[in-house]
């Protein structure tokens, strides 16, 4: 029987909460829909930490849906790389489900939790299609089921703030945008290759060689999900989105979104398209590389001048994306290895924070550092994880964020642009000033509150340590996040012809110099 449900865990991995989102609304009792909500996630995260441990040495599941085989039908493609962000976002969503009970009380209207939990089992369906389907379309429509959802999730942050609906607006403008460019980019692959299967795509296009239609299919593709993943410059939708959407949401968005778009853009570009011809990875090298520097220092220094935490914390997320790309442009395995470990580094750490921030905006109402005053003495316990998930934010050893620039600083060193290590040491000690600012509000002031402040509820403070305690152990041992990496960076290279592109980072050497 067992044997017979993991023969389709990757269908039921997407298939689970699909069918768990509307039984939330049929049902309408919000604890009962709660409930739906934790077990369809926990589930998605079990089946997720199969196809991971399946997909570890290598291998590649292809699960062919309705029995048409590929590329004529729709084939679901698990390997290490997307195996290991499913993981990700599976279990991020198991924690958030937990978390949410108590989070989204004073948060959002009692009438609409069932809502919130519809939407938010929609989002996680689409964020686990988009990252585990073969085929190209199928990724624009897991990407758009994910999307609205989003705003919608985003939109019921009005309770709190109004300006939540603003927030969504834009959120919803932007996100269209980006999708718009994405779905005309798959035109033109189908135009020029008749296929959508990512697979049969690769073929197809390493035998076209390099024509101008492959260039503008590249350049849609590639700025849709640069929107989608708030790449710098097109990160204007995610501050407010952050900042203003309920404490829950902001907590799942940061630790699971940008993450999987990262992954798409890792798939068309090292998988799809391949590095056979030199404009890609001049794109790569010439522009991606000088914005993720601009991102790392940019929003670093914008999040020290902010006076509330939720953002400070997004325009953090803005400054670790251009970490992530930046060991993704270096077009070497321990870049990739760096950017890959990072997406997941990230999201534990992020997410710590972000759920410590809602349990102060769950105690006190608020997220400004002013308000914040003194509440290391009142909430020990969640006053605790942000400075411990804050030091895997700046990077200290023994932190998992330490793991993710120790190889990035290594692959840039790999390339002879020691300048590039300079500018991520140098960036990793902007976020010291900022962590430090809260750190010295919460433990060094005095309290504002006039009554004291009682402890979060046990059913925050448990995924949140899960959290913290997670970014302290993958800073210790390496060896899930490093083999799972490790094994991701060789599939992408092996799908690519990097070793034979002749183009290094800029201001490196060149060969023979």
């Amino acid at each position: 029987m067992l044997s017979a449900i993991l023969a389709h865990a990757p269908a039921l991995q997407t298939v689970v909460p699909l069918i768990a989102a509307p039984l939330c609304v049929l049902f309408g009792r919000r604890h009962l829909a709660w409930a739906i909500t934790l077990a369809a996630s926990l589930i998605s995260a079990l089946f997720a930490a199969y196809l991971l441990a399946q997909t570890l040495d290598g291998s590649v599941i292809s699960y062919e849906l309705g029995g048409w085989a590929p590329p004529l039908g729709i084939e679901y493609r698990i390997d290490a790389v997307n195996a290991f962000v499913l993981f990700i976002v599976a279990s991020v969503g198991a924690l958030v489900a937990l978390y949410a009970r108590e989070s989204i009380e004073q948060e959002i209207d009692p009438a609409l939790h069932v809502y919130f939990y519809t939407a938010f089992l929609l989002c996680l369906t689409g964020l686990l299609g988009v990252t585990i389907t073969g085929d190209a379309f199928n990724v624009f429509v897991f990407l758009e089921i994910s999307s609205l959802s989003t705003y919608t999730l985003v939109a019921l942050g009005a309770g709190r703030d109004q300006r939540a609906l603003t927030a969504a607006y834009n959120y919803l403008i932007m996100g269209t945008i980006g999708a718009t460019f994405f779905v005309i980019g798959i035109g033109f692959l189908y135009m020029l290759t008749g296929t959508l299967n990512m697979a049969d795509l690769a073929e197809r296009i390493a035998a076209l060689g390099d024509n101008r239609t492959l260039r503008i299919a590249f350049v849609f593709i590639f700025v849709g999900i640069g929107l989608k993943l708030a790449m710098f410059p097109l990160h204007l939708w995610l501050p407010n989105a952050y900042s203003y959407a309920p404490s829950v949401v902001s907590v799942f968005l940061a630790a699971t979104a940008t993450k999987v778009a990262v992954y798409v853009m890792l798939r068309f570009l090292f998988t799809v398209f391949g590095f056979d011809y030199g404009f890609q990875a001049a794109t790569l090298q010439t522009i991606v590389v000088p914005l993720a520097v601009i991102a790392m220092f940019a929003s670093s220094i914008v999040a020290i001048f902010q006076s509330d935490l939720k953002r400070m914390l997004a325009y953090s997320s803005v400054a670790q994306i251009g970490y992530i790309l930046l060991g993704i442009s270096l077009l070497n395995k321990p870049g990739l290895t760096a950017g890959i470990i990072h997406l997941f580094n990230h999201a534990v750490i992020k997410g710590a924070l972000f759920m410590a921030v809602g349990a102060f905006v769950y105690r006190i109402g608020s997220s400004r550092i002013e308000d914040l005053r003194g509440i290391g003495k009142q909430m020990p316990w969640m006053a605790a994880a942000f400075v411990a998930a804050g030091l895997g934010l700046i990077g200290v050893p023994l932190t998992a964020g330490f793991i993710s620039k120790w190889y990035l600083i290594q692959a840039t060193l790999d390339e002879g642009a020691w300048w590039l290590a300079l500018l991520i040491v140098g960036s990793s000690l902007l976020a010291v000033i900022y962590v430090w600012r809260v750190v010295e509000a919460m433990y060094l002031a005095a309290p504002v509150q006039d009554a004291p402040v009682k402890k979060a509820p046990w059913s925050m403070i448990v995924p949140t340590w899960i959290m913290v305690l997670a970014s302290l152990y993958f800073g210790i041992n390496t060896e899930l996040t490093g083999k799972a990496a490790s094994t991701a960076a060789d599939l992408l290279i092996q799908a690519t012809q990097i070793e034979k592109a002749p183009e290094t980072v800029p201001g490196a050497p060149a060969a023979g110099e």
